[in-house]
C-alpha cells in the first residue's frame, strides 16, 4: 500500500494541487498530513477549507496551534524574533473564521497508526516538541535521543521544510517529508514523501513536484500585511526560512 506523506502546506493551493495530482499518479491509497496548513501563505482560508473536506489522517502543526490560540503574547513573541512572520500570523488570525480556527485547535498534536504491521508515529516537529528541528546531517546520536521515548518503527515529521531521513541503531526510521507549500530545497519544488508499505516492511521516496510558483507568489504578494512581498520572493528563490 502506497501512502502520501505531506506537510507544511502553508496556504499554498497551487503547490498542494500539484502534489495531489502527483500522488494520485503514483497510486497512493492514503494521505497523512503533518500540519501547518495556513500560515504565511497565499491562500490560508481556502487551504483550511480544502483540507477540512479531505479524508486524510492529519495532525496539528506549530503554526496551526499559534493561529488557533492567537493572543497578544503569542504575536509579541513571534514578532520579536521574526517580524514578517508575526505580521503574517496576525493577518491569518484575522482572515480565518472561528470555525476554521476551531478546526485547527481540535487537530491532534500526534497520531499513532498501524499500517501493514508497521507502527507509525505522526509528529510535526519531533516526538518531543512540535517546533523541534529534525534537519539533515544531525549526528545519529541526537536523533536517537529525540525519539528515545517512542517505540514506533517509523516516525514521520516535517516543520523544517527540508526533507531528510535517518535509520537508528534500534532499526527505527525517521522521515522528514519536507514542505509542500514553502520548500527550502535548492530547486524550490514542492516536496512530499511516499511510503510503500508491504507486509511489515516499507520503502521511502521523496518526490519533488514543480508547480506554478509565479502564480502562488503573485497571490501572496497581494496579501495585506507588511512583508508579504518578501515571503512571496521566498517561494521563487528560497534563501531564508523566516523573516
Amino acid at each position: 500500500m502506497k501512502v502520501a506523506v505531506i506537510s507544511d502546506i502553508h496556504g499554498n493551493m497551487q503547490a498542494l494541487e500539484a502534489v495531489i495530482n502527483d500522488y494520485k499518479s503514483q497510486n497512493c491509497e492514503k494521505v497523512l498530513c503533518l500540519g501547518d496548513l495556513a500560515m504565511a501563505g497565499p491562500q490560508p482560508s481556502e487551504t483550511v477549507d480544502f483540507v477540512k473536506g479531505q479524508n486524510w489522517e492529519i495532525i496539528q502543526g506549530n503554526t496551526d496551534k499559534m493561529i488557533a490560540e492567537f493572543s497578544d503574547k503569542i504575536l509579541s513573541n513571534v514578532k520579536s524574533a521574526f517580524p514578517v512572520m508575526g505580521n503574517a500570523l496576525e493577518n491569518d488570525a484575522e482572515i480565518l473564521s472561528e470555525v476554521q480556527k476551531e478546526y485547527l485547535a481540535n487537530l491532534s498534536p500526534q497520531k499513532e497508526l498501524i499500517m501493514e504491521n508497521v507502527k507509525v508515529l505522526m509528529v510535526h516537529g519531533s516526538p518531543r516538541r512540535n517546533n523541534e528541528d529534525i534537519l539533515p546531517n544531525r549526528p545519529i546520536e541526537e536523533i536517537e535521543e529525540i525519539i528515545a521515548n517512542t517505540d514506533a518503527d517509523l516516525i514521520l515529521c516535517g516543520h523544517t521544510h527540508i526533507p531528510c531521513g535517518y535509520q537508528t541503531s534500534k532499526k527505527q526510521t525517521v522521515v522528514n517529508a519536507g514542505s509542500v507549500g514553502r520548500p527550502f530545497t535548492d530547486n524550490a519544488k514542492a516536496c512530499y514523501a511516499i511510503i510503500d508499505f508491504n507486509s511489515g516492511a516499507f520503502s521511502v521516496e521523496h518526490r519533488f513536484v514543480d508547480y506554478n510558483r509565479e502564480k502562488a507568489a503573485e497571490i501572496l504578494a497581494q496579501r495585506k500585511f507588511q512583508g508579504a512581498e518578501k515571503l512571496a520572493g521566498i517561494l521563487l528563490k528560497p534563501e531564508t526560512r523566516h523573516l
